[in-house]
């Protein structure tokens, strides 16, 4: 058993205990934790205010290579995606797999310890599938690159496989999204299946897990819908990108007289493992719907602002009883503080008042709410949750003079000082304990991938 010591550590409802010593078992999970004791010997000491890890419960990996490069002449969130499209056609599994790692590595750094990568970037840039031809390459390389970063970088990974099939209502695919389709849904569930397998032969479900994901309703027509509902195995959780923009709705409108969220009700996918990430311009029919199945939703505030979204309705959410989680998405923000503080400042937007999620709910959705879309256990303080925490300064330039317990609202990312996962401190004061500056890793991957994006500016 190995020990951790605390100068400070939120161990129950929003409560800071000094001095806590905290037991944990060989499989990372907590045995004990003491407030008011000593460190002994061997003990791991973080100073600061430990509170429990973040989870990611949304990410594209491959976006964080958009940084601060599509600003400059406004637009769309469908202009931005053009951008991303050229992005997404000249990944390989080799470049993947070393922009996740750099991506993955940023996220641990700032205090997220799990992330569920939406991922659909499968096949070939042809469209053609991995593993045909001589080349020797795996049928999952893309699948598997991604799991090897999460690995290098010590982050709980939930794979979340995902169902591409159409351009839209009606509309084929491009050129681009020929990679990301297995051209029909039983095509998907059988590599699915595969990956599954492969995946469980190699890591420990703690380690790397596989889910599913619905893109969305446009990209996935109603009947292969259908097809997803009876045949998808019910331990899987689910993801879907829905009610995003105004467009989808009104274009779902018009191709199936529903809603999105309707239209899946309809085929019988609201159900308790379904997780919906934006629902930025649901119904309040829809929230009904998505409160009675006890289905999660994942809010991503800063990329929701930054792509111009919009406000979705949190509050409202949270009225009606949904459990709420927070993701990261395009990566314009990678920092669990700021996600939280965003969730609040949207509704104070919204709502013109104060005080929706006060810092210990925000803190239960960025880490439980999180695990519960991944389907996996939560991290904190009690006996038998997983102990992974982040270890925040509070006497820094922007915490300094802050109440220990409202952390959530003067905190950043910057201002980690340990990140432990498993019982393991796998970052101090924003270094990687393996891989270093996480800075570094991506200037180097955006660099590489800058070079087959764009030859032309790089010969």
């Amino acid at each position: 058993m190995r020990s951790l010591w605390c100068e400070r550590a939120m161990v129950d409802t929003g409560g800071i205990a000094d001095a806590v010593r905290i037991g944990i078992d060989a499989g990372g999970s907590v045995v004990s934790a003491v407030p008011g004791t000593e460190p002994q010997d061997g003990d791991e000491v973080l100073p600061g205010v430990a509170v429990p890890a973040a989870a990611n419960a949304h990410s594209h990996a491959f976006h964080r290579a958009l940084r601060g490069r599509t600003h400059d002449r406004g637009g769309t969130f469908w202009t931005w995606r053009e951008t991303m499209y050229r992005a997404a056609g000249a990944l390989t599994p080799e470049l993947y797999e070393e922009l996740a790692t750099a991506v993955y590595a940023e996220m641990v750094t700032v205090g997220f310890t799990s992330v569920a990568e939406f991922h659909y970037v499968h096949h070939r840039p042809d469209g053609s599938p991995y593993g045909q031809g001589t080349d020797g390459a795996d049928p999952h390389a893309m699948e598997l690159a991604l799991a090897r970063a999460a690995v290098q970088a010590g982050i709980r990974l939930t794979l979340l496989d995902t169902c591409y099939l159409a351009g839209g209502f009606g509309t084929p695919l491009d050129d681009v999204q020929r990679r990301f389709s297995d051209g029909t849904a039983v095509h998907w569930l059988e590599r699915l299946a595969s990956l599954r397998t492969t995946i469980g032969a190699l890591y420990a479900p703690q380690q790397v897990s596989v889910g599913a994901a619905i893109h969305s309703v446009r990209a996935v027509p109603a009947g292969e819908l259908a097809v997803i509902a009876r045949h998808l195995p019910d331990e899987l959780p689910l993801h879907v990108h829905l009610s995003e923009q105004h467009a989808e709705n009104e274009e779902c409108l018009r191709a199936t007289g529903r809603t999105p969220t309707g239209l899946l009700q309809h085929h019988g996918l609201v159900t308790d493992r379904l997780s919906a990430v934006h629902a930025t311009h649901v119904t309040d029919e829809d929230i009904g719907l998505l409160a009675h199945a006890g289905a999660v939703v994942v809010l991503c505030p800063t990329t929701e602002a930054d792509l111009a979204d919009g406000l979705g309705p949190a509050g409202d959410f949270r009225s009606a009883g949904v459990d709420l989680a927070l993701g990261t998405d395009q990566h314009a923000v990678v920092d669990p503080w700021l996600e939280m503080r965003a969730l609040e400042h949207g509704e104070r937007l919204r709502t013109g008042s104060r005080g929706h999620f006060d810092p210990h709910a925000l803190h239960g959705i960025a880490s439980l709410g999180g695990s519960r879309a991944q389907n996996r256990a939560g991290p904190g303080f009690g006996a038998g949750q997983v102990a992974d925490y982040m270890v925040v300064d509070a006497r820094s330039t922007r915490t300094a003079g802050s109440a220990a317990d409202q952390l959530a609202y003067s905190a950043t990312g910057q201002d980690v000082t340990g990140v432990v996962v498993g019982g393991v401190v796998m970052a101090r004061d924003g270094v990687h304990a393996t891989l270093g500056d996480p800075g570094e890793l991506v200037a180097a991957a955006i660099a590489r991938l800058d070079a087959e994006t764009y030859p032309r500016e790089h010969h």
